[in-house]
């Protein structure tokens, strides 16, 4: 098994990865202590190398590695990209491209919903995963041979399954549905930490103006002080304390004190008084204006029957078609069809073609569900 440790041993890696199609990569971290992820080990593979780039042991210069996989032309292949794409973008300052994530191309050759990773190198590598090593603590030294062994089938088996998802895209004609989803993983902003947009993170469900500016300056307040201690936002304090503090917001430590989701004693510390100035903040702040809450349905509520059966809708044509329904809606693209919302993804791209029309021409009574040997199907209307 191939481990690389040094600057040296990295270059030599890159050498022999620059002529590859593509690379399959992986990451290991740990982030249930600290609020920003601790890179513990990088897997790659490509049809004839493998191997696992540990960070943490030896001296190590990673600036060549996050160039190699902003290499215009190699793919970058990954499952469920987004959380190795955020360690990539915050310690190396860069985006993998071209991206290919297995779990989105999984789901539009009909694998279902989030299918994971031992699912598809089950069915299409004809592997079973040992998975006694996935809860391994990626920080401690030195790991056993059984734990490298599985951190390495995270990419070796990738090869496989990217290569088959691929001839299947290519078959049905779908390549450009998975290329509109990973363009979206592509976008910097969903990797940006900027502590002034932390509150969206608590789905506010209101459009009061003053809850708002509240929960901003909380939320703000919070995310720094996670940021600056690495420890997780809850260590500093929950969520339901600032949406309780946002909602009533106390006019003293004692009032502080008396909210249920307030730790005893915090009102005192360092920590409470910050709080205390940024409820200060909070209550002096003009109210937001035209600001979007994507969590608050604007317009009228939809009907309960509506909703019933665009969701039969949906589930007859991603069966029709093969792919997973929430890929092509989710339950909130469903309440705002329902209830007359046109900007909604679902009437967009592929998806318009193979749901959101239908869904339009449902909602104005020019599509029906009927039954028919006791099963569901979908009836064009005449005028």
């Amino acid at each position: 098994m191939r481990i690389v440790k040094t600057t040296g041993e990295l270059a030599a890696l890159i050498a022999e990865l620059q002529g590859a199609a593509y690379l399959a990569l992986d990451t290991e971290f740990m982030r249930d202590q600290t609020y920003w992820p601790k890179l513990c080990l990088m897997q790659v593979a490509t049809p004839g190398t493998a191997a696992i780039i540990d960070p943490l042991d030896g001296n190590l210069d990673l600036s060549p590695f996050y160039k190699l996989i902003a290499a215009p032309n190699i793919v970058k292949v990954f499952h469920a990209a987004r959380q190795d794409i955020e360690i990539f973008y915050h310690q190396g300052g860069v985006i993998p491209d071209p991206l290919f994530d297995t779990q989105i191309a999984a789901m539009v050759c009909g694998f279902g919903d989030a299918a994971s990773y031992e699912l598809l190198v089950r069915k299409l590598a004809n592997v079973e995963i040992d998975k006694t090593a996935r809860f391994t603590d990626w920080s401690h030294r030195p790991l056993t041979s059984r734990q490298l062994e599985y951190a390495l089938s995270d990419v070796t088996h990738l090869c496989t399954v990217y290569e088959k998802l691929v001839r299947q895209l290519e078959k049905t004609g779908r390549a450009s549905w998975v290329e509109e989803e990973i363009a979206a993983l592509k976008r910097s902003d969903l990797y940006e930490l900027d502590p002034a947009n932390a509150w969206k993170r608590l789905k506010p469900r209101t459009n009061n103006k003053r809850f708002l500016a509240m929960l901003m300056a909380l939320a703000e307040w919070r995310e720094r002080e996670a940021q600056a201690r690495d420890v997780p936002r809850n260590r500093v304090l929950k969520d339901e304390a600032l949406m309780e503090i946002a909602a009533h917001p106390p006019d003293d430590a004692a009032g502080l004190e008396r909210i249920r989701a307030i730790p005893k004693g915090f009102a005192a510390s360092r920590s409470g008084k910050a709080l205390k100035d940024a409820i200060e903040q909070g209550r002096s702040a003009a109210p937001p204006k035209d600001i979007e809450v994507p969590y608050v349905r604007h317009g009228r509520e939809p009907a309960p029957a509506a909703v019933d059966l665009l969701k039969t809708l949906l589930r007859l044509r991603a069966n029709d078609i093969g792919v997973a329904p929430r890929l092509i809606a989710n339950s909130e693209d469903i309440e705002r069809l329902a209830a007359g919302d046109g900007d909604v993804a679902a009437l967009q791209g592929w998806r318009a073609d193979v749901f959101g029309k239908d869904a339009l021409a449902l909602r104005a009574g020019k599509l029906a569900i009927a039954l028919e040997g006791g099963r569901a199907k979908i009836v064009k209307l005449k005028d």
